[in-house]
Parts: C-alpha cells; structure tokens; sequence
C-alpha cells in the first residue's frame, strides 16, 4: 500500500456482495447530535445570527430548505447551497466550527485515474515498486506477474468518489460528467468532515501517514473512521429531521467506472471504512468527543487496536540480516527495508485465499458476521487474531542478466497457540496452490502466480517464513542456524 497522505481518498462507492454478504441496513431511529447542546436554535425566519455559530454556513443553517435539484447536474450557485448547508450540519453532528470555507472542485474520472498512476521512470520509485510487489505477494495478494502498484491503482479508480486534498485544502469530486456533475450526500459529508479535521488537526502531519502499512491503516482507522462516523450518523436524520438533497442513479460523485478492482487490496483498503467508525463510535460513547481530540494528538498504530478497540501495542522484534551469496534487503525502503503488514492485511490474505482458491483457513461468508451498526465487514478471524507484531524484509539479487526477488516475514503471536493457528492456515494457503514438501517444513509451488520456494517454521510464539525462487536461495536469503 502506497503511504502517501496526499490525498484522501474517501467515499469508497463500488457495491461488492461477499460472499452473499451485504452491508447491514441503517437503524431508522436517529441518534442525538454532538453538538446539540451548543448549536443556537435558529428561528422561524432561518434569520442569519449576528455572529458565526454552530450549525450555521454560509448563509444557510441546518435544517434549512435549500432549493437544488441535481436532475439536470449542479449548476454553481446550487453548488454553493449544497456545500454550505452541508458544512453546517457536519458542524451539528459534529460538534466542532469550521474556520473557513472548503473549496469543492469537479475532476472527471480519466484525470484522477492518470493521477493515481503514477508511472515514473525514477530508479527510487522504481526499487519502492519492486520492494512493495514483494509485500503484497507475501500476503498471496498479487502475484509475481502482476504490478502491486497497477493493482493499487485501478482498484482506487474504480472505487473512489471524492477526496480531500490536505496539500489543496479543497474538496475534488470524480465524475464521469465533469460539465454537469452530481454529488453524492455521503460523499460530500464525508470529505467535509475531513477538511474539518485538517483544520483542526493538519492533516499533512507525519503521523497521520504511518511508516508502514499497518500504521498507516491504523491512523486511517481514525481519520476515515471519524469521517465515515458522521456520515452515518447525518444519515440517520436524513428523510426525518432533515430534508437532503437527492442523487442521481447515475453522474458523477457515486463512484464506479475505471479499472478492475482487486478484491483483497479492496478489502485491505477498506479495513478503516468499515471498523473505524465503530472504533470511533466507541470512544465517543464512552468518553464523548474529547476522546477523539487525544487519538489525534496521538493516534493508534495498529490495525489491532482499530479491530478490537484496544490499547495493546506492538511486542518488539529483533532482527538480524544474514543474507548471503548477493541476497541483500532494500534498505531504503520502509522502516530499515522492513514492512509490517499487520492483523488486518493478514485476515485479507487468508479471507482471499479461501474466497478465491478455496484454501482451508477461515469461512469466507463470516466476513459479513457483524454486529455493530457502523460496521460493514468483519476483520476478527482465528488465524489473524492474537497478532502480536510482524516484519516483513524484502530481499533482492542482482545478476548480470536479472533481478530474483524473495522476502523474510517473521512474525509474533501473543501465545504459542496463535502461532500455531496461523502457521497451520498458512500452510493451508501452499496446499491450495499445490505446494510440495520437498524437506523438513520446506515446500515449493511448482507453477502459477506464487510459484516459489517457502519455508515455514515456528519457535514459541514467532512463526518466520522465507521465501525465494528456489530451496536453494532459501538458505541464502536466511541461513539456518545451527
């Protein structure tokens, strides 16, 4: 996964059925606002206050009738009432005043999708794409012929409605009609609640990127769960408290159309749409809205912690390079050429694996086994929980005439019968793909996408996998030690 902050990319719209699985339907009771207690009522007349308040944008207050009509596309005046009476009520549920206007640009969906490619020729983008193939081939997401990057890429532009752009401080809205466009009520809520937290937070800070995948996931787990919270809980109201603007079956801001989604990077990249907002959920009902305030001070670093709304954080894991014969790590990359992949990448991996190859490691309709309300899919399964902390090293060999690739991923269980879970489904995964032993805890897949050498082994709670081209360079890229 690309850790890059530039964008928000929200509003995730592609409609997938899982496995017979569909996101629950919304309660219809809707649930008291945040920021009630301190919005000033508005009288009969929606009279503008003499001051800015909460609740009240642009001219237009909450629950004020706006006159647009999205049938023939927004002209810009409509525009302007749509975005502002929409800032108000993010205000009201929210509880927190914008300090200026967001700005709301229409890009069509060819631009962002030759943005979000980002072909280069550069030999540092170049070595961070070889060394990110290895991370999601590890995770027996993508395979050896195919592009992580390309994958990444057209999964996002088949998926993403609107982002916010922290760098622009303004709001772009993809669309397939750029000249007569339409937004979608959850996207624009929810992009708006994002430029929120930039001025209140600064988005563009370091931490809200995250150094590896799953701190960024984690930190996404916050800053998406927020965003995806309020964009619930103001549909909640919608077609009872508030009249809101309808949409188009079709136009622009809905999301669809682009390139094919990958579903495990799909389902890897919406991990913070569908748990954060019962993480958040969670916070502000136990301890209301200054608990979010501290997460953004200090945000979680974990997608445990987002999964299972806790404070656990990462065991610590040594690792020493003993690569030989030209084996070596990428050590520009990640932190010291190191990923963590985390829980939630980890449940993808064997979720994709027995969704797609029929492996034996979990059900895959238990995706849709949720209970929350702000939940869509499930990310709790056997062989992913009791993560304890992992790293994944990349490692590469050049010869005169090509580059062989392998990695090491060693990983750390909360107790021994974790480790043995997990080393029992991924070895379910190397059955699926035909996998041979060939000695002791080493097998092969002969062809296919992860035709490879693999070795597997457990020592208490760490479960070390190395991979490369052959047995061979399996001693190599991690010699035993004696």
């Amino acid at each position: 996964m690309t850790r890059n902050r530039g964008v928000l990319a929200a509003a995730l719209a592609l409609l997938l059925v899982l496995a017979g699985c569909s996101a629950p339907m919304m309660e219809s009771n809707p649930v008291p606002p945040a920021g009630s207690d301190a919005v000033a009522a508005p009288n009969d007349d929606f009279d503008d206050p003499e001051r800015d308040v909460l609740g009240w944008e642009g001219g237009y207050w909450h629950n004020e009738s706006i006159d647009v009509d999205q049938s023939d596309g927004l002209s810009d005046e409509e525009l302007d009432a749509y975005v502002a009476r929409s800032m108000a009520r993010v205000e009201y549920v929210r509880g927190e005043e914008f300090d200026a206007r967001v700005p709301v640009n229409v890009i069509s969906r060819e631009e962002y999708r030759n943005r979000s490619s980002g072909g280069s020729s550069d030999g540092e983008v170049d070595q961070y794409e070889r060394w990110n193939d290895q991370v999601w081939e590890a995770l027996f997401v993508t395979g050896e012929s195919q592009s992580s990057g390309d994958a990444i890429g057209e999964t996002r532009s088949a998926a993403v409605a609107g982002f916010y752009s922290p760098a622009d401080d303004e709001i772009k809205i993809i669309t397939d009609n750029p000249e007569s466009p339409t937004i979608n009520n959850a996207t624009l809520v929810h992009e708006l609640v994002h430029a929120l937290q930039d001025q209140r937070y600064d988005l563009t800070k370091e931490k809200y990127g995250g150094e590896t995948q799953d701190e960024q996931l984690a930190a996404d787990g916050l800053v998406e769960g927020d965003a995806k919270y309020v964009e619930q809980r103001y549909a909640d109201r919608c077609g009872g408290a508030w009249e809101c603007v309808a949409t188009p079956s079709s136009g622009g801001g809905g999301g669809g159309g682009g390139g094919t989604p990958n579903l495990g990077i799909f389902l890897t990249i919406f991990q913070p749409y569908s748990d954060g907002p019962v993480y958040v959920h969670d916070l502000v009902d136990r301890e209301g809205w200054n608990a979010i305030d501290d997460r953004f001070e200090t945000p979680p670093t974990s997608s445990e912690q987002i999964i299972h709304r806790t404070d656990e954080t990462p065991v610590s894991i040594e690792y020493r390079d003993r690569a030989r014969n030209g084996w070596e790590t990428f050590d520009e990359q990640g932190v010291d050429g190191a990923d963590t992949v985390g829980e939630a990448s980890m449940y993808v991996m064997f979720w994709y694996q027995a969704q797609r190859y029929g492996a034996d490691t979990i059900e895959p309709r238990t995706i849709g086994n949720v209970e929350n309300r702000y939940d869509t899919y499930n990310y709790d399964a056997e062989p992913s929980a009791g993560w304890g902390n992992d790293k994944l090293f990349p490692y590469k060999k050049t010869t005169d005439s090509e580059t062989a690739y392998g990695y090491v991923w060693t990983t750390e269980w909360d107790s021994e019968r974790d480790a043995r879970e997990f080393q029992r489904a991924y070895r379910a995964i190397l059955d699926a793909h035909d996998a041979d032993e060939r000695a002791t805890n080493t097998y092969v897949v002969p062809d296919g996408e992860f035709a490879d050498a693999f070795r597997v082994t457990r020592s208490g709670t760490r479960v070390t996998i190395v991979n490369g081209p052959s047995t061979s360079d399996l001693d190599d890229i991690r010699p035993r030690q004696s």
